[in-house]
């Protein structure tokens, strides 16, 4: 039963109650919480998963990350779009049977190539949560808590990423022990059947997200995001300027002009270009080729953004903030993603943990000290911001510099317990800018730009963190070859996700307060 919603705050009439604002945001915690078990599992099997198809370590990294990433990216871009236009609690259920779906058929793969696809599958379904979640929260909360309630959303990363290494280590271990030397039904093994217990609950979920109630668009900013007439035949035009060869006929159709074909063209040879040098000169076809498409979307997105939209265009692109602290708030997402996957196979091939134990031991800390982490994060971001309009930024930068030395002990150290211990207060500390970093994006954009701003600030944080970081870790891991050594040479973009945060700290001030400004300059009505 869904709470009542006759009080309602003093903020601003019309906005949710606070109970029903609590309520909401539970139940997006529950969706984020299955969003990062389905795609954190990949890492607790992953030692499983490379010994039965032959993966290597950087295919295992673009398994998880590139594979997943690109897909993930691409198509938030659109659906953050319709999270702007539609319903948005019909379009995280979807998404999230989607995905649930997705996560089920990577148990029946037997190829890497069968793995790879499926995994698309869940980054095409994941898609549709994140950028449609903040957009509603950001309705149910008013400025002042906004970086609380998106950080206590974004605690699901941990609390799933948690669950999923406990739950994968466990069900690989007793399944894979129980039918040793017999076969088992269908010819499963454990990490197989641990992708199918983890991904058909999420269908039920999808049933209790379709009963959500929508909070009205802009309540607590005073500025009320039009209706859409047809939401959906702008998404499909919005599916078109990412998915190429669409592209070429949208610029076409709309009829762009021949310079805008022209340059599409010439944008789509130099991406192509650099992917086949990288991998003429770094091998993995897979991972370049996947990029390059990745990056091209985005270039046309961004290009048919500015003709279509040209206040959404001023304000994502053209904002200093946004574009230095979403840039610093990658490179903290390329650490984060490339350790969140790596630490358990570094824990299991260089300390001689099992499965089990680092699913419960490690699978808990990462859980409990992100869970901390991100929570604190966001209210320590709210805090310091009462005070300094920069606060949400300074605790980026606490997060780029303070987890370095705990973090080169536990890649350093050759005791497993000191490994674990440590573990918990680097939990912590790499989770504090994830609630800030969301909260920037949408304090700097209109109300009726958040989805798309979501979707802008996720591909590139997705692009960077989770395409490339897992990757690469992987890549030096086969380089120097020793995992703990990849990982502590990963650390350095840290401190350049410092340098852009302390250039950020110089517009952030301006740049909210002129965002309506500069809209209404750009040709928005308000």
């Amino acid at each position: 039963m869904q709470p009542d919603t006759a009080t309602r705050p003093e903020e601003a009439p019309g906005a949710p109650s606070r109970g029903y604002a609590s309520y909401l945001l539970g139940v997006l915690v529950l969706v984020y919480v299955f969003n990062f078990l389905d795609r954190q599992i990949v890492s607790i099997l992953a030692e499983r998963i490379k010994a039965d198809i032959g993966a290597t370590d950087a295919q295992m990294g673009f398994l998880y990350g590139t594979a997943f990433a690109v897909f993930f990216a691409l198509f938030g871009i659109p659906l953050g779009r319709l999270a702007d236009m539609w319903d948005r609690r019909k379009l995280i259920a979807i998404g999230l049977s989607f995905w649930s779906l997705m996560t089920a058929v990577s148990g029946f793969a037997r190829t890497f190539s069968h793995l790879a696809l499926a995994r698309i599958g869940v980054g095409v379904g994941e898609a549709s949560a994140t950028p449609a979640a903040f957009s509603m929260l950001s309705d149910a909360f008013p400025p002042a808590r906004r970086a609380t309630a998106l950080a206590i959303y974004s605690s699901g990363i941990y609390l799933g990423a948690g669950l999923g290494l406990g739950l994968g280590g466990l069900i690989v271990d007793r399944w894979d022990v129980a039918w040793a030397g017999t076969t088992p039904p269908l010819g499963l093994r454990g990490w197989q059947v641990a992708f199918m217990a983890v991904g058909l609950p999420g269908l039920l979920l999808a049933i209790w997200v379709a009963t959500l109630r929508e909070p009205a668009r802009g309540v607590f900013d005073g500025i009320p995001a039009p209706k859409v007439a047809h939401p959906f035949r702008e998404f499909l035009r919005e599916v078109a300027c990412v998915v190429p060869p669409l592209t070429i006929v949208h610029l076409i159709l709309q009829r762009y002009g021949a310079q805008a074909v022209v340059s599409n063209l010439v944008a789509m040879a130099l991406v192509a270009m650099g992917a086949i040098a990288l991998t003429a000169l770094l091998g993995s076809p897979e991972q370049w080729t996947a990029l390059a498409i990745g990056v091209y979307a985005a270039i046309s997105w961004a290009q048919a953004l500015r003709r279509r939209d040209p206040p959404a265009f001023a304000l994502i692109f053209r904002t200093p903030t946004l574009r230095w602290s979403v840039l610093g708030f990658s490179l903290l997402a390329f650490t984060g993603y490339g350790t969140g996957f790596w630490l358990p196979p570094f824990l299991i091939r260089v300390h001689g943990a099992s499965e089990a134990e680092v699913g419960l031991i490690f699978g808990s800390i990462a859980a409990v000290g992100g869970w901390l982490g991100v929570t604190s994060g966001g209210l320590l971001a709210d805090r310091w911001r009462s005070r300094d309009p920069n606060g949400r930024l300074w605790v980026g930068l606490v997060t780029a510099l303070a987890p370095l030395p705990l973090a080169l002990g536990m890649y350093t150290t050759e005791s497993r317990t000191l490994a674990y211990v440590l573990g918990l207060p680097l939990s912590l500390l790499t989770a504090l800018w994830i609630g800030p970093a969301a909260s920037t994006v949408q304090d700097l954009v209109l109300p009726r730009m958040r989805g798309a701003a979501s979707g802008a600030y996720l591909l590139v944080v997705t692009f960077v963190g989770l395409a490339l970081g897992p990757y690469t870790i992987g890549r030096l891991s086969l380089a120097v070859g020793h995992l703990g050594h990849a990982l502590s040479i990963a650390l350095v973009v840290n401190l350049l996700a410092a340098l852009l945060f302390v250039v950020a700290l110089r517009h952030l001030g301006r740049d909210e307060a002129s965002r309506v400004e500069r809209a209404r300059a750009a040709g928005e009505p308000v």
